[in-house]
C-alpha cells in the first residue's frame, strides 16, 4: 500500500461560531489548532482565515500572516490556502492572500455550483454574532461561482507565475470533466491532486455508490496521471475517508469539513480528527505519509520557496 496522506483542513468558512466553541476563531487559535493538527498526523494543512473579532471568514492576507508564519515555523506541513475564501467574496478577494503569500499548494474549486448552506440556520435559536443567520440563510439563492475564466486566470497568477500546485476540489462529476477539459488546455500539469467531495447540498450526495463512480470517472479521464483524496461533510467524515484509504486514496477531515468526532459528539479539535482518522488508517495495515514524502509525491516546490 502506498502511504496515506492526510490533509486537515482547519477552520473554513462554512460553520459559524455558534456551532462550536471548538471553531478556530483568532490567528492564534487556527496556528495552534494547525500545528496540533500537524504533529498529530497531518502532511497538509488547509487553511482559511477569520476575522478575529467576530468569526466571519476573512479574505485579508493581513490576518493570513498573523498566523502562517508561526505554523511554518513550527512544523514542516505543507500550508494549503483556500482560494475558495468565504460566501459572497469576489475571485480578486479570494485570491488576495495566496498571491501575496505563494503557497506550496491552493485549493481551487473546479466548477460553479449551488453551494447551499440554508438547512444549517434552522437548527440554531440562538446565534453568537449577528452575521452567522444571514450568511447562512442567504446560501438559498447563492452560486458559488468558479468560471472557466476564473480557473484559467488562477491557474497562470498562482501556477505559472508562483509555481503552486492544486487540490481540485470536485464536488460533482462535471467537474472532474471540467478538470480533464483544463488538461487539454495545458492548465494545469499531472499528476494532479483531486479532491473528491461529498455531502454539500448542491454537489454530489454522500453515498458510497457515488464515491465509486467518481474513482471510475477519474480512472477514464486521467489515468495514472492523478492523486486523489475524499472528504465528506458532517456524519460521513470518518466512514468515507476510511473507504477511500481502502480504495487507494487519501484523506481529508478538519473542523471546516465536520464539527464532529463521533455521533452527536462535537470534536475537541482538529488534531482529535486527524488521530482518529490516523488510528483507524494505521489499525487497518496503512503507513501515513510524513510532509516531506506528500511533497514528494505531489511534485510540490517546497516550503523555502513560498513568501511567509
Amino acid at each position: 500500500m502506498s502511504k496515506v496522506i492526510i490533509t486537515c483542513a482547519v477552520t473554513g468558512g462554512i460553520h459559524t461560531p455558534t456551532m462550536s466553541d471548538a471553531l478556530p476563531i483568532t490567528p492564534s487559535e487556527i496556528a495552534e489548532q494547525a500545528i496540533a493538527a500537524a504533529e498529530a498526523g497531518a502532511a497538509i494543512l488547509h487553511l482559511h482565515a477569520r476575522d478575529p473579532k467576530d468569526g466571519r471568514p476573512t479574505p485579508d492576507p493581513k490576518v493570513f500572516m498573523e498566523f502562517l508564519p508561526r505554523i511554518k515555523q513550527s512544523t514542516d506541513a505543507v500550508i494549503n490556502i483556500t482560494t475558495g475564501g468565504g460566501l459572497n467574496m469576489t475571485v480578486e478577494e479570494r485570491l488576495a492572500a495566496p498571491l501575496q503569500a505563494a503557497p506550496e499548494m491552493c485549493s481551487l474549486n473546479m466548477g460553479s455550483m449551488n453551494f447551499a448552506l440554508h438547512p444549517l440556520a434552522k437548527r440554531y435559536k440562538d446565534w453568537k454574532h449577528d452575521w452567522e443567520e444571514p450568511y447562512l440563510s442567504g446560501t438559498k439563492d447563492f452560486i458559488f461561482r468558479n468560471t472557466f475564466g476564473d480557473i484559467e486566470r488562477i491557474y497562470k497568477l498562482l501556477g505559472e507565475g508562483h509555481g503552486t500546485k492544486f487540490e481540485h476540489e470536485c464536488y460533482d462529476v462535471g467537474h472532474l470533466y471540467n478538470l480533464a477539459h483544463c488538461l487539454d488546455q495545458g492548465w494545469f500539469r499531472p499528476p494532479v491532486f483531486l479532491q473528491l467531495i461529498f455531502g454539500i447540498l448542491g454537489g454530489i450526495g454522500p453515498d458510497l455508490d457515488n464515491l465509486m463512480f467518481m474513482k471510475r470517472t477519474a480512472d477514464k479521464l486521467f489515468g495514472k496521471d492523478y492523486h486523489w483524496s475524499v472528504l465528506a461533510a458532517g456524519r460521513h467524515q470518518m466512514n468515507f475517508a476510511t473507504q477511500a484509504a481502502m480504495m487507494g486514496g487519501n484523506v481529508r477531515v478538519g473542523l471546516e469539513d465536520s464539527l464532529f468526532i463521533g455521533k452527536g459528539q462535537l470534536a475537541k479539535n482538529n488534531a482529535e480528527q486527524v488521530a482518529k482518522i490516523r488510528r483507524i488508517l494505521e489499525e487497518l495495515g496503512h503507513e501515513i505519509a510524513t510532509p516531506d514524502e506528500a511533497r514528494a509525491t505531489l511534485g510540490l516546490k517546497g516550503a523555502d520557496l513560498v513568501k511567509f
